[in-house]
């Protein structure tokens, strides 16, 4: 996936409110950028002056003319648009670059299953049980080389797991899908002391039948690519 429009590097001031951000520009502008990442961001704001990459909107309708995309945090550079993650597995996706799901011709989006749920790509071939895949992005690293999922507390994510479990018992393949937007992971592992009740959920969802996959990404200012697939270890 390729950033068009590229992106603009600035300087992180502060993150608040959630969904926003004060940056300053190189020439010295000072902006407030939207920050599409409801978590807490663990181990990526260190409140120094960290470098960022800001995607600039061409909208008159929006108030907020600039999205904060990536930051430089660790060493790593790391996606914070928690918008970016399925567009980056549906493109990998179609281009065969995860191995794990390929072999499925019919690729859709955002299909409605379980209770009152959407699930992130559904993908179906002839022949085969439908896949249901839920994706996720994988920011928090605390431990050179570790990747963990979550960062705040997700009940949604959750859901989701219960979702899949019960797809896997009525003879559909479900894999949860961890999308690490970040180069330097090696081992993914639930964070079960940010959220212990989604470290618990992922691990009977294995038991039950549910896959679970990570891969790393290449991320640089230019794009983000898909990476290799890391062992996802469960306590």
């Amino acid at each position: 996936m390729r950033f068009d429009p590229p992106l603009i590097r600035a300087t992180l001031l502060r993150r608040y409110k959630r969904f926003l951000a004060d940056v300053r520009l190189e020439d010295g502008r000072e902006v407030t950028a939207h920050c599409p990442n409801p978590g807490s961001m663990l181990s990526l704001i260190d409140g120094g002056a960290q470098t960022v990459w800001l995607t600039p909107v061409d909208n008159p309708a929006r108030k907020l003319k600039w999205t904060l995309e990536l930051i430089e945090a660790g060493g790593a550079m790391v996606c914070v648009n928690t918008q970016r993650p399925n567009a980056i597995a549906e493109a990998a996706l179609a281009a065969g670059t995860i191995p794990e799901l390929a072999g499925y011709p019919v690729r859709r989006r955002e299909v409605r299953y379980g209770e009152h749920s959407r699930i992130d790509l559904l993908l179906q071939a002839e022949g085969r049980p439908d896949c249901y895949v839920e994706v996720k992005g994988v920011t928090l690293s605390r431990q050179a080389g570790l990747v963990e999922f979550p960062d705040s507390v997700t009940r949604r994510g959750a859901k989701h797991l219960k979702e899949l479990t019960a797809m896997a018992a009525r003879g559909h393949r479900a894999v949860m899908l961890f999308l690490s937007p970040r180069g330097d992971g090696q081992v993914f592992r639930p964070a079960a002391d940010v959220d212990s009740a989604y470290a618990a959920g992922l691990a009977a969802a294995m038991d039950a039948g549910v896959e679970a996959v990570c891969r790393t990404c290449h991320v640089s200012a230019l794009g983000i690519y898909p990476g290799d697939a890391i062992p996802v270890l469960i306590d």
